[in-house]
């Protein structure tokens, strides 16, 4: 691919705020818009199975709005009293709830599902039609309302019927429109899905030139990997349409890559209030580990799949944000009403009052009334932040 001669060049600065405003850290949000405008301006919001202070998927919109009450993230991002289907699950990033909208563009991905050789899973003769007839008898069903999740206790044992309604899902006969208690609640695309949206008739080619604009317009900018990585392309597909995407070629300082920005990104110099919160490790702004460390020069990693003895920030350490840098760590739990700080880590004493505001905002929302910190990385640091703690806590 021969890339254009860009036409800007940004600064690490100028390309660190691009970002944080594209993702919604800088300037206030439109919180008229809510959870399903956060939803909305970041494409897709990763879900994961993790819950310490909450889920990721409820953490995303909390760290950009404040504290939005959890059933209300629920039913925004599902349905609300008029029924009307607001998101659908499917494969992304990762597993991520994606505005409905967006049903057709995903199309390229149902259309590559269906044409796969062969799966890892064998699928019992007859029963993809009994679940498809099943859940249009009787209306959105779990997985063990369908006859059962696993055949044994093993996370990826799956039963003939999970296997089943998980190819369903893929192949886009079949729509996961919320979880309860977790476990997907899986209907018909026919009736989950709008008439307008439930067609498969865009080609490849469009489906890939919407993928890459949106994912830099929620970048802000981004080189060839940063916005492949977004909804999971591959990086051909991505070179064949990013020349029509609507996106421009910008030179970033230090970056040593090519890279493409969100023309409106460039045109309104991002300016406002910077958000201070835990972030979880889900997030979009910084779930993409070697973009994280070229735009902040902060190595982030999830420990919780990793040994014990192993990590280092702590299982499920989440980075905090403020005045547009990440500026320490804290690996969070909760004992009843308290929420306690396992392990602390800061970027210098400036870091304290941040820290100690995220995590009493932190603990307002989970309904804490206290936090207790077990161990700070900096020793002498410690006291200051139970200082600025007792402050915040009044």
């Amino acid at each position: 691919m021969t890339t254009p001669r860009p036409t800007t060049d940004l600064s690490a600065d100028d390309a660190r705020r691009i970002a944080l405003r594209a993702q919604g850290f800088v300037g206030t949000p439109d919180r008229r818009a809510g959870v399903r405008g956060v939803l909305r301006h970041l494409g897709a919001v990763q879900l994961d199975t993790i819950s310490v202070l909450a889920r990721s998927h409820e953490l995303i919109p909390y760290a950009r709005l404040g504290a939005v009450g959890r059933n209300t993230v629920e039913s925004a991002y599902w349905k609300d009293a008029s029924a009307v289907p607001h998101a659908f699950e499917y494969w992304s990033h990762a597993a991520c709830i994606l505005p409905v909208e967006e049903w057709p563009h995903f199309a390229f991905r149902r259309r590559a599902y269906r044409s796969r050789p062969h799966w890892n899973h064998a699928l019992p003769d007859g029963t993809y039609d009994q679940v498809i007839k099943q859940l249009r008898t009787e209306g959105p069903l779990t997985a063990t309302e369908l006859g059962g999740a696993k055949r044994t206790s093993e996370w990826w044992d799956w039963s003939g019927t999970k296997v089943a309604v998980e190819r369903a899902l893929m192949y886009g006969e079949v729509v996961c429109v919320e979880r309860r208690g977790w476990k997907r609640v899986y209907d018909l695309a026919e009736r989950a899905i709008p008439d307008t949206l439930l067609h498969d008739e865009l080609d490849d080619t469009e489906c890939l030139r919407r993928l890459v604009r949106l994912a830099g317009q929620s970048l802000g900018v981004g080189t060839r990997a940063d916005i492949a990585d977004y909804h999971r392309l591959k990086a051909e597909q991505v070179d064949a349409v990013i020349a029509d995407s609507g996106l421009v070629p910008v030179t970033v300082e230090g970056w040593g890559k090519p890279a493409w920005a969100d023309p409106a990104a460039l045109g309104t110099p991002p300016r406002g209030r910077h958000r201070t919160t835990l972030l979880s490790p889900f997030d979009s702004l910084i779930w993409e580990r070697a973009r994280t460390e070229r735009i902040f020069g902060f190595t982030h990693r999830l420990e919780a799949y990793v040994p014990k003895p192993k990590r280092v920030y702590g299982y499920f350490a989440m980075p905090v944000l403020a005045g547009g840098r990440l500026v320490g760590r804290v690996d969070p739990a909760r004992e009843g009403r308290t929420l306690v700080a396992r392990q602390v880590t800061l970027d210098g004493p400036k870091a304290v009052p941040a820290v100690a505001q995220a995590l009493t905002e932190a603990a307002s929302w989970v309904d804490c009334t206290d936090v207790r910190v077990e161990r700070v990385d900096a020793p002498e640091l410690r006291e200051p932040l139970a200082k600025e703690l007792t402050r915040a806590l009044g």
